[in-house]
């Protein structure tokens, strides 16, 4: 037991260890603190009239995790209220068809689960329970679904499977995924719940189970006609093994089932045409995908209500699209499109014409269509997080709110820069650097490599909390779409295949060296690393590939895919990546050799490796034994080991504790190679 003289003695060599990169903090800019006090915004959607938009308000102001609320804005006159009291949680906000009511998943009294309240936030009350489960559901759309004539309710919650209780003595494991996708307390297991859809009566409170049996059925949209609900499920004969979403309609009377869409390839998020004759959703065409990521990209689709005249109406568009809505006289669709770093809304019209793009030069988020076509949504730029954005049928956008304007206009906010650049076998790539502030006509500043994870993802200069902060203590920060990044085109994402810790790596090297040499005012000498997830397992290649960088920063990252493929609770993510299982042909050495831990003994960069306690995405162990490895081999290294805390870091206090700990680190090593 530790005496309370030993936890003070603690407690001020923390504080010691950070000073420097308190000390350093530009006043003009965010600081880490700040980061607590900045709001998200989420679950945007209109009532259908268009009078009042309810939205989610993401916190962060204390304790655990971000917590949620619902507000209600009355678009006329700009007042807005907040459903529910202080403190009690709520989310996913859905208007009812004749806009009198808005249902949500939150907590009313001491009980939680769907619950309704009047169009003004008044007279909540909870009308059904629910239950989650710690299984993964990649993918999954809409949990909540009025009736057309606004009696019922649909929703998804979750009931007991077959299997015994992970938590008997032995625990007996039958499952090929029998791991959860993060472990809170001590169940490190799959609890084997299934998700099937509810119906519940406004009314009286009646609930009535539709679906059953040892599949996930979610992603639930009720028909115009009020007779069928659509959904995404796996058919699969082991849905653990073979991920392969379908779409399926149940009748709300009869509970019958039928198939609207089957194929090999995947399906996603199902949602009816306003007419009821058509079902529009994402789609892919390859046979293989992962329950976890995949490298093809999701496109919009359409088939008629009895799965006929499927087509693809998204292919003009060579990049990632989101979740489709249709436009009110259902002669389009609209859909987020991740391109060159932005999140970007687009109409799709159904007759084949060109596509239009409605927003961009920024980030789109949460939106939704109001009957007369007017779309509401969140959106960031560079300069600015979580606005509310009301665009009218014509086109024309305004801002209805800016939920971090009074916090953002105390503080200077570090410019972003795009640089677009050619990676040594000729590809063209582009990154995104974030200005330090600070900077004058003689000064030098260190650059931090912040790499994004995915790998199928994209960075942007939308704004970026972290980078806002490295910032204002005085850093540059490059962010560098490597191939295999969504956003520009199939062709650039394919060009990871086969070939992880490969090219993409090449890329990021490239892209350091190319912003060396745009901007001289960045300290050659003074470089740090870092990245979460797949960006963390470029970071433990990279440096085993050069020792430019004088500190790395791993976060969840991989050092063993070999390991890290067996103890994943996903186990196909790498048979995409590769196109075969490891345990096909020799891919197993494949694997290996494009291991970090296998080139250890080539490092010789101070590495702070840094993981969630309970990650089961990449298992802690992935860490585990790179670290080791490199005290075996003379490097200084750390391991930073976050409790409660899954695949990333989101408790507020491990936050500001990374960000802080991060600019010691980098502080620490930039200062003993520049004066040994």
């Amino acid at each position: 037991m530790l005496t309370k003289l030993v936890l003070r003695r603690l407690a001020l060599s923390a504080l010691l260890a950070f000073a420097p990169a308190l000390a350093a903090q530009d006043a003009r800019g965010l600081a880490t603190a700040d980061l607590a006090k900045l709001r998200g915004l989420g679950d945007v959607h209109i009532a259908p009239s268009g009078a009042r938009i309810a939205y989610a308000v993401t916190r962060n102001d204390r304790p655990g995790h971000p917590y949620s609320e619902i507000w209600i804005r009355d678009i006329a006159s700009g007042a807005a209220t907040r459903l529910g009291r202080d403190g009690n949680g709520a989310s996913s906000p859905r208007w009812s068809p004749d806009g009198k009511w808005i249902a949500f998943f939150g907590k009313v009294g001491d009980s939680s689960g769907v619950a309704v309240a009047r169009a003004d936030g008044s007279e909540a009350r909870l009308l059904a329970t629910t239950h989650g489960t710690n299984s993964v559901n990649p993918g999954a759309g809409a949990a909540l679904s009025w009736s057309p004539d606004g009696l019922r309710l649909a929703f998804v919650s979750s009931t007991p499977g077959p299997e015994a209780s992970a938590n008997g003595d032995p625990m007996v494991i039958t499952r090929y995924a029998y791991k959860p996708t993060a472990s809170e307390g001590l169940t490190r297991f799959n609890d084997n719940r299934r998700l099937h859809i509810f119906v519940v009566e406004v009314a009286t409170g009646r609930v009535r189970q539709l679906t059953t049996g040892n599949r996930n059925e979610h992603s639930i949209d009720w028909s115009p006609s009020g007779r069928e609900i659509a959904y995404a499920s796996n058919p699969a004969p082991d849905p653990d093994r073979d991920f392969n979403y379908d779409i399926f309609a149940v009748n709300v009377e009869s509970g019958a089932i039928r198939t609207i869409i089957g194929s090999r390839s995947v399906e996603y998020q199902p949602v009816w045409s306003p007419d009821g004759k058509m079902i529009a959703y994402l789609g892919t065409k390859r046979e293989l995908t992962s329950s976890e990521t995949t490298m093809e990209d999701t496109h919009v689709w359409v088939a008629n209500a009895d799965g006929t005249n499927r087509r693809e109406i998204g292919a003009a568009i060579d990049d990632r699209q989101g979740a489709p809505r249709w436009a009110p006289d259902g002669k389009a669709l609209y859909s987020v499109v991740s391109s060159h770093g932005f999140s970007q809304l687009y109409r799709i019209p159904l007759d084949g014409t060109r596509p239009a793009l409605l927003v961009g030069n920024g980030a789109v988020g949460s939106w939704s269509v109001d009957g007369a076509g007017a779309i509401a949504f969140a959106f960031t730029t560079p300069a600015e997080p979580a606005t509310l954005h009301l665009m009218e049928p014509g086109g024309a956008s305004r801002q209805l709110l800016a939920l971090n304007a009074e916090l953002l206009r105390a503080h200077t906010i570090a410019a972003v820069e795009s640089l677009t650049f050619k990676s040594r076998d000729g590809l063209s790539v582009q990154a995104f650097l974030t200005l330090p502030l600070g900077r004058t006509s003689t000064s030098r500043h260190p650059l931090i490599v912040e790499i994004h994870g995915g790998p199928h993802g994209q960075q942007g200069p939308d704004f970026n909390g972290k980078a806002q902060v490295f910032a204002a203590h005085g850093y540059a920060v490059l962010m560098v779409n490597y191939r295999g990044s969504t956003g520009y085109g199939q062709k650039f994402t394919d060009a990871i295949f086969k070939d992880q810790d490969g090219q993409e790596a090449e890329d990021v090297i490239a892209g350091v060296d190319a912003a060396l040499a745009r901007w001289p005012w960045i300290d050659g000498a003074r470089m740090g690393i870092e990245g979460g997830s797949y960006g963390g397992q470029l970071t433990d290649w990279i440096i085993t590939r050069t020792n430019r960088f004088k500190a790395a920063i791993p976060i969840a990252g991989i050092s063993n895919l070999v390991s890290f493929n067996y103890m994943s609770y996903y186990h196909d993510y790498l048979a995409v990546e590769f196109g075969r299982y490891p345990t096909e042909g020799a891919l197993m050495d494949t694997l290996w050799a494009r291991s970090a831990l296998r080139y250890a003994n080539r490092v010789k960069t101070p590495t702070l490796f840094v993981h969630g306690e309970n990650d089961n995405d990449v298992p802690i162990a992935e860490d585990e034994q790179f670290y080791i490895a490199l005290k075996d081999v003379g490097v200084e290294t750390n391991m930073v080991r976050y409790p409660r805390e899954g695949h990333g870091v989101r408790e507020t206090q491990h936050v500001a504790d990374l960000i802080e700990r991060s600019m010691a680190w980098y502080d620490r090593w930039f200062a003993a190679r520049v004066q040994p």
